[in-house]
């Protein structure tokens, strides 16, 4: 299976030589095919796609910019399409924030992403000193296995689906006020019978934030299905998550954030996590701002649930919306259309 590589060419020369080495070392053995031309890839869809990017001191990239023009003009382009995203720095900032407005586009013009899709390497690559240790190596080869082991997983077989499969959708807010419940109570309508749903509202302090406890303990505890804090997540969540095909946020934007009580969920989750990935898993999210910023929100599910927790993210995961007043997201133009398009994308990701 020969594998496209989109990588926008660095601004400077010198910017691209550490990522360009990493690549040819760690994709030895796998055919592959490098795109540069960011304003005429060709028809890619129904790939497995690397992007490649290299950020100069800065964080800038000037081609990076045309590939993400590209991708918003054209919301189909990458249908069908599974990727995975290296993006190397020569500073310490900007690899993550970068890589999650990345994955954003690519995912509205279609394109899925695997679990834990993200290899970054800051300018000093002291992000992989961890790695380094258990890998009995220097910084400069944990990101080459890195690199490896992240192609190997993308061009892996998908995970079989099941003939009735769970999805755990969480909340914290009112059906009675909140537009985003309102338009999860039509999605879930449409989804019919083919999913058993569970909801869990995480209200009124149900869930309290992780304090970091040490490592040790946070693995103690998890690997014994459990948290120190105990409560809710430990007795309903955890073993809805466990069971769940996939998971569905809703999420009203908080002041272009992530709700807090939403936020304590993906944090807690890191004790479950220490034992367990949920590469098998899919993350959906339903996003409703009063005014602006749902492609923050977005992001930052992105970011947490995706690229740092491992959930799969199917193409076009999120219905993002813009609506104040109660009731005013039913009514706004065309939602009908969109409701059915979201259910059904939840359909084809689960459902056998």
């Amino acid at each position: 299976m020969e594998l496209p590589v989109i990588a926008p060419p660095p601004d400077e020369a010198e910017d691209g030589a550490r990522l360009a080495a990493v690549l040819d070392e760690a994709l030895h053995g796998i055919d592959r095919r490098v795109f540069t031309d960011m304003s005429a890839l060709p028809d890619l869809r129904g790939r497995r796609l690397l992007f490649a990017l290299a950020l100069g001191r800065h964080g800038i990239n000037a081609a990076y910019t045309r590939l993400l023009l590209t991708l918003r003009q054209n919301p189909t382009l990458l249908d069908g399409c599974t990727a995975a995203l290296v993006v190397d720095g020569a500073g310490e900032l900007y690899t993550k924030s970068t890589a999650a407005e990345l994955a954003l586009a690519a995912n509205l013009a279609g394109c899925a992403l695997i679990g834990r899709p993200l290899v970054e390497g800051t300018g000093s690559l002291t992000n992989f000193r961890v790695q380094a240790k258990l890998l009995d190596t220097d910084l400069l080869g944990a990101y080459r296995a890195n690199v490896r082991e992240l192609a190997e997983r993308l061009l892996a077989p998908p995970t079989p689906k099941k003939e009735k499969p769970e999805l755990l959708a969480l909340h914290a807010s009112s059906y009675h006020t909140s537009n985003t419940m309102q338009l999860w109570a039509q999605v879930k309508r449409r989804l019919g019978d083919g999913c058993a749903v569970t909801e869990i509202g995480l209200r009124n302090g149900a869930v309290s934030d992780c304090a970091g406890c040490p490592y040790t303990a946070c693995l103690h505890f998890g690997e014994k299905d459990r948290c120190f804090y105990g409560g809710l997540m430990q007795d309903e969540v955890w073993p809805a998550v466990r069971r769940c095909d996939a998971v569905v946020l809703l999420c009203p934007n908080y002041n272009d954030a992530l709700s807090a009580n939403l936020t304590a969920f993906i944090n807690r989750l890191t004790g479950l996590f220490r034992q367990t990935r949920f590469y098998d898993k899919a993350v959906f999210a339903l996003v409703v701002s009063g005014y602006s910023g749902g492609d923050t929100v977005a992001r930052q599910v992105i970011s947490a649930m995706n690229m740092n927790k491992s959930f799969f993210l199917p193409p076009r995961f999120a219905l993002i919306e813009t609506a104040n007043d109660p009731g005013e997201a039913l009514r706004l133009p065309g939602m009908e259309q969109k409701l059915d398009a979201f259910a059904q994308r939840i359909r084809d990701t689960v459902l056998q």
